[in-house]
């Protein structure tokens, strides 16, 4: 084999959720210990490697169009992510300024395929499969089964740091991919298909994962995966996530452990006490509720019902009456009537949600769905998207305003500069997706004495939307030092 280019330049673009984000940093570490010295996207590149989502139709689009305005600087691109593992040789084939499509079995040896891009040598595109059928059904088969198959994002081995994620922000706030794949079939979803059977990781790793991030400046890390209420179902042990969450919460350094995407019919009591109650944990609960008519749920294979869901949401305030709750929802499914949406709104007003992500259906290939009865136009579909995308502003709204005179713990994410004011979350507001906090001075406390990863205990004086202004009270000394 001829030796490796002289010049070794990558940099990472990272579309799509925080589970791809993990599966970058993960990727940046290979290949930092490959020998590739990783830039800035804004610097001169040998190769630009696009981490691509693939999940609904805007975000095929978005990574396409990523792939193309990379290719025009020059470099060599790469494709790799859910896209490039859902369509591989397909996308390869449609998309000639992609220099290689890559699947989740080259990540392990991504630098070297990288080398090869580089010199010339042509690299085999990726052919899908359906990575269910790789892995035993019986999930407790599964552990022995995943060293002969790639999991992103399971990457970790404690004491060996050239095999660990590398860090691509210095922000205090790190996703912690605790398991990958689902075994859900819900019937719009394709995930399953390119992502794979669910598959946990060890506790063990995750703790030590969670002390390296700590030692990495993070002070809040947020649980990550297809369906973080199956953690544990491939262990034997139904209850592991309820007792991962005080052992995180323990780490030093780690002063909040927030929990994403949970699955109502999956949401037991336990679990709801763990999050709810214990020290460190953010009383926080992200819902995928999706919809609330039977009917729908139903054809969606899904379970649930609006009284269901109010009756869960009415069991977390009973033992966290501030936590936070969000959701998201798909409107304009197949065979949705008036009724069905009636039905949605009447859940929506009574659920006191702090964020409500609306999506329109789409259809998606290799789903049940697509072959529904009862498809909505367009037209009909974006009516009814903008129907709820309204009434779901004024209820979070609504519930933003509701918080005026709390007393919220703040994690400290960005200062104030000319251009943006010096901003937070408290528990109910995870990264991203939900709204924020906004400093304001007070009398006991100058917003210029605050710094980035600090605690702050503060009082709500105003909302400005889902966005809450707040005044600072005092610093709170970390929960987990």
């Amino acid at each position: 084999m001829s030796a490796p280019p002289s010049s070794r330049r990558v940099a990472l673009l990272t579309l799509g959720c925080a589970r791809n984000e993990v599966d970058s940093e993960e990727l940046a570490g290979r290949l930092g210990a490959g020998g590739w010295e990783l830039v800035d996207p804004d610097s001169e590149a040998d190769v630009v490697v696009v981490n691509t989502c693939g999940f609904v139709e805007s975000a095929k689009k978005d990574s396409v169009d990523t792939l193309l305005a990379a290719a025009d600087t020059g470099a060599k691109v790469v494709a790799v992510g859910c896209l490039a593992e859902r369509y591989g040789k397909e996308l390869a084939d449609n998309l000639t300024e992609a220099d290689a499509v890559l699947g989740f079995d080259h990540y392990p040896n991504l630098a070297e395929r990288l080398d090869d891009v580089v010199a010339g040598r042509e690299v085999t595109s990726h052919v899908p499969v359906d990575r269910r059928t790789l892995l035993p059904i019986t999930p407790v088969e599964r552990p022995r089964a995943t060293s002969d198959v790639s999991v992103p994002g399971h990457g970790w081995v404690p004491g060996v740091v050239s095999a660990n994620r590398r860090r691509l922000d210095d922000s205090p706030v790190a996703p912690l991919k605790i398991a990958s794949g689902c075994d859900r079939r819900c019937s719009f979803c394709a995930i399953p298909s390119f992502r794979g059977s669910f598959v946990s990781r060890p506790a063990d790793e995750l703790v030590a994962e969670a002390a390296w991030l700590a030692s990495q400046g993070v002070r809040e890390v947020f649980l990550v995966s297809e369906n973080s209420t199956s953690y544990g179902k491939d262990l034997g042990d139904l209850r592991a996530l309820e007792k991962l969450l005080p052992r995180l919460a323990a780490v030093p350094g780690i002063d909040r452990v927030r929990v994403s995407y949970l699955q109502p019919a999956e949401t037991r009591p336990g679990l709801v006490t763990a999050i709810a109650g214990t020290p460190g944990v953010a009383a926080y609960f992200d819902l995928s509720f999706q919809h609330s008519s039977e009917r729908v749920l139903r054809r969606m294979r899904r379970f649930g019902s609006t009284d269901s869901f109010l009756a869960l949401l009415e069991q977390i305030r009973r033992q966290a009456p501030a936590a936070g709750a969000r959701t998201n929802v798909i409107v304009g499914f197949p065979g949705e009537t008036e009724d069905d949406l009636a039905e949605l709104e009447r859940f929506l007003t009574g659920a006191r949600l702090d964020a409500i992500g609306v999506f329109g259906y789409s259809d998606e290939d290799g789903t049940e769905a697509l072959e529904l009865d009862g498809k909505l136009s367009e037209e009909v579909v974006a009516e009814r998207v903008a129907r709820i995308s309204a009434l779901a502003e004024q209820l979070t709204t609504q519930r933003a305003e509701e918080r005026v005179g709390e007393e919220v713990l703040v994690l400290v994410e960005q200062l104030a500069s000319e251009e943006s004011d010096c901003t937070g979350r408290a528990e109910h507001q995870a990264p991203e997706v939900d709204g924020e906090c906004v400093f304001a001075d007070s009398d006991e406390l100058a917003v210029e004495d605050l710094e980035v990863g600090m605690l702050v205990r503060a009082k709500v004086i105003a909302a400005e939307g889902v966005d809450l202004v707040v005044e600072p009270l005092e610093i709170v000394p970390g929960i987990s030092t």
